[in-house]
C-alpha cells in the first residue's frame, strides 16, 4: 500500500495522512487491554483518528531534548508544553504526546501520553502553510496544565523512547519506500514526455544527454529498489525493522528521490516548473522527505555513531 499511494499522484498531497496509519500498530505493540478496548474499535471504523507529538519548537529529530513535561499529581499527569509541525492536527480526535517525565534522565526520561482533543488546557495553535503535501494538515498544540489520569499514560513509566523509535523505524522504512515509488512514478511520466516532446527536429528523447541522464536515474531505482527488498527481507525474518537498515534507507533513498526529481524536472524544461504537471507536485512533495522523521543530517550521525 506504502509503495503504491507513494506512486499515485495524489501521494504529493496524502502522504502524512496515509502515516498515521501506524497508529493502530502502535497501540497494538504498546497499549493496555483498556487502551485498545477503547480505541482501536473507533480507529478501524474511522471514528477516531490520531496524531502522534514529538516535535517542538526547539527540538526535531533530537528526541532527547524535548521540554514538554508531565507531573504527577495525585491520579493524574498534569502536561505543560509545545509541540509543532503536527501531521494531522486539525482532525485528529486523540493525540500521543511525549513528555519528559524525569527531566534529569534524558532520552530516558520520556513516557507518552494519550491526551483527548477536548481537554481543559489543551490548545490547537495556528495551522501551518506548507511547501507541498496539502492534503494533510500541519500546525501547533499548546498545553496548559493539561489534566490527564494516569491510566492515559501509553507505554512504560519513562520507557518513551523505546516506543518512539519502535514508531520511527516503521516511519523511515516507510517514507523511504514513499520516496523511491515518487521517483520511480516522476521517472516514468519523463520518459513518456521527452518520447512525446520534439526539438531541433527530433524528440528529447533522441538528444544523447538525455539518455544518460535517464540510465543514471534508471540505475539509481534499481538500486533503490534491491535495498528495499533488502530492509523489507529482514523485516519478514525478524518481525520488526532493524534500525540500522531503517537509518540507511531513511538517508539515502530520499537523497536519490532528490537527485531523480530534479533530474525530471529539468529535463520537462518550463513545463517542470508549473503546477499543473505532476512531476512539478511530486518534486515540492518530494522535499519533505529528506526532513520528515529524521532529518538526513541526523541519520548520518546515528550511522557514523554505529560504525
Amino acid at each position: 500500500m506504502t509503495q503504491e499511494m507513494g506512486y499515485s499522484i495524489s501521494g504529493a498531497s496524502i502522504g502524512p495522512a496515509f502515516q498515521r496509519d501506524q497508529m493502530c500498530e502502535q497501540l497494538m505493540d504498546f497499549g493496555t487491554e483498556e487502551q485498545k478496548r477503547q480505541w482501536l474499535p473507533k480507529m478501524v471504523r474511522g471514528e477516531c483518528l490520531l496524531a502522534f507529538t514529538v516535535t517542538e519548537p526547539d527540538s526535531g529529530s533530537d528526541l532527547a531534548s524535548i521540554r514538554t513535561t508531565a507531573v504527577r499529581d495525585g491520579d493524574d499527569y498534569v502536561i505543560n508544553g509545545a509541540k509543532t509541525y503536527i501531521s494531522g492536527i486539525a482532525d485528529a480526535d486523540l493525540f500521543m504526546v511525549a513528555c519528559k517525565t524525569d527531566p534529569s534522565a534524558g532520552s530516558r526520561g520520556i513516557s507518552i501520553f494519550l491526551v483527548e482533543r477536548d481537554l481543559p488546557g489543551l490548545g490547537i495553535g495556528r495551522i501551518l502553510r506548507k511547501m507541498g503535501c496539502h492534503a494533510s494538515n500541519n500546525g501547533e498544540l499548546l498545553f496548559d496544565n493539561v489534566r490527564v489520569p494516569a491510566s492515559n499514560l501509553f507505554g512504560p513509566m519513562n520507557g518513551g523512547f523505546k516506543v518512539l523509535v519502535k514508531s520511527l523505524n516503521r516511519d523511515r522504512l516507510m517514507w523511504s519506500i514513499i520516496a523511491h515509488a515518487a521517483a520511480t512514478r516522476a521517472f516514468d511520466l519523463t520518459v513518456e514526455f521527452v518520447k512525446n516532446r520534439r526539438a531541433f527536429g527530433q524528440t528529447i528523447f533522441d538528444f544523447q544527454n538525455t539518455q544518460f541522464k535517464l540510465a543514471d536515474m534508471k540505475a539509481e531505482l534499481d538500486v533503490g529498489q534491491a535495498y528495499i527488498d533488502h530492509c523489507l527481507r529482514t523485516y519478514e525474518r525478524k518481525g520488526e525493522v532493524d534500525m540500522g537498515e531503517a537509518t540507511v534507507a531513511k538517508l539515502w533513498l530520499p537523497e536519490m528521490e532528490g537527485r531523480v526529481l530534479d533530474q525530471c524536472v529539468q529535463l520537462h524544461g518550463g513545463a517542470g516548473y508549473m503546477h499543473e504537471y505532476p512531476v512539478s507536485r511530486l518534486f515540492t512533495a518530494g522535499r519533505l522527505h529528506r526532513i520528515f522523521a529524521g532529518t538526513a543530517e541526523i541519520m548520518r550521525l546515528q550511522i557514523g555513531r554505529a560504525l
